[in-house]
This record gives C-alpha cells, structure tokens and sequence, in this order.
C-alpha cells in the first residue's frame, strides 16, 4: 500500500483540524507525560499543530518533533511559541530529529496512521534511536473493537455540542487489519470532512513491536489519569522503556 506523509495534511486544512479537535482537554496528558519526562527533552512523532507539544513547551521541557504535512507543521510555527520547536518534515516511522530524548511521543491514535505492520515496527525501532537510555516511548490509542461493526461498516458519533457535531463514518478490512474513516463535522456554518486511513493493531501486537525494538512495557494504562486497563478498556496509554545498557 503507497503511503504519504504529506496525504493527511493535503485533505484537512490545518485550521479545521485546529475547530475539529479544540474540544479535546490536554490537561491531563500534559500532566502525565511531564511525569514521565522527568525533566528531560520531548520528541513528539505527528506532532501536528502542536495540541500537546505546545503546551509541554510552556512547562519548560525542550519540545521537537516530526511532522508528515508540512501545511500542519507551518501552522505550528505561526503560534506562539511555535518557532521554538525544532520540526523535522517527513514520515515519522524513518525521520530522525537530531538529538537524544528522554521521552518519544506517539499521541491520539497516529501509530495507525501508518500503512502496515513493517511501517509500525520500524516507527518502534525509529523512536529507540531517538532515545537515551532509560529513555521512555509512549503511545496512545484505541483498542480494535470489532463488534461495532455491521457489514463491515459502523456510524458513531464523537461529539455532541450545540454549536457542532462530528460523526465517524468507517468502513473495515479485517484481513488487512485497516479501516477507512471519514469525520464528518457539522456546523453552523457548513460540513467538513476530515478523512483517515488506520492499521489498527490490538495492544499485544505493540508490546511485540516494542520488544522487537528492544524495548519493554513498563506502564499501560487506560488513559491518561492512568486508570487500570480492563477487560472494557476502549483506549490505551502504553509506555515502553529502552533499557539503561544495550
């Protein structure tokens, strides 16, 4: 399967993104991968416009990132603060920001993003070599809940507001483990359409990636209060550590 970095960007204006997802608190993420951080320099993989980067800044760690849509990370470099974040443009399961971090960060579901098991794998080997040791890889994302679908198809909405509602339109491929979405944001003043590709992978399948890197599960949690993980957990946040010594 062809892929792009470049293709998410070319099909969601950045500021459309920006309206789409402003409804999304980062508070907590940002408290917790301060935590895990403990002080040392952030390298966020689809760092975007800057949800989570921007506001790791303000807490004084060093942020940079790699970003697929060079139209994403413009509008990053037009906000405040948004210069200071060194953005390296490209496909974040190869490109490297130059560097050693404490923490690599792989936030809401953007591992799926890419095409296929060998891209995510080495998305895993290509966050080790941005670590130091002891250095943390954290990724969030939703864990593959297949009776949703009927005909291979489901319709749900992600939310509700008075002034906009977004609904998710997907269609799914089991035997490729890959869905087609598009988000559907309805509001006053007209419809946007924020369309995804994702190869989904269930939470063992990316222990097995990060221990083919060389790293191991240290935390995973529901989110990122960092309730348990469950039989009901619908989302995830899995934090792998690189060893102190290869």
């Amino acid at each position: 399967m062809p892929f792009d970095a470049s293709e998410y960007g070319r099909h969601i204006p950045a500021d459309v993104y920006d309206d789409a997802f402003a409804h999304l608190d980062p508070t907590s993420a940002v408290e917790r991968l301060v935590e895990l951080a403990d002080g040392g320099p952030v390298c966020e993989f689809g760092v975007g416009t800057g949800r989570l980067a921007l506001p790791l800044q303000e807490r004084g760690l060093t942020v940079a990132g790699v970003e697929g849509s060079p139209v994403m990370a413009a509008r990053l470099r037009e906000k405040p603060g948004g210069e200071r974040i060194e953005v390296a443009v490209g496909d974040f399961a190869v490109t490297r920001v130059p560097g050693e971090f404490a923490l690599v960060l792989l936030a809401f579901n953007t591992i799926f993003a890419l095409p296929d098991q060998a891209a995510q794998v080495a998305c895993f080997r290509n966050a080790v070599a941005h670590l130091r040791p002891g250095g943390r890889f954290v990724v969030e994302a939703w864990v593959p809940d297949l009776a949703a679908f009927r005909a291979g198809a489901a319709l749900r909405p992600v939310q509700v507001a008075q002034d906009a509602v977004m609904l998710e339109a997907a269609l799914l491929h089991p035997a490729e483990q890959r869905m087609i979405t598009t988000k559907v944001r309805l509001t006053g003043t007209g419809v946007d359409l924020l369309p995804a590709n994702h190869r989904y992978a269930w939470p063992a399948e990316l222990d097995l990636m990060a221990q083919l890197a060389g790293m191991a599960r240290e935390h995973r949690w529901e989110d990122w209060a960092a309730r348990p993980f469950t039989d009901g957990s619908r989302d995830h946040v899995s934090v792998y550590r690189r060893p102190m010594t290869a």
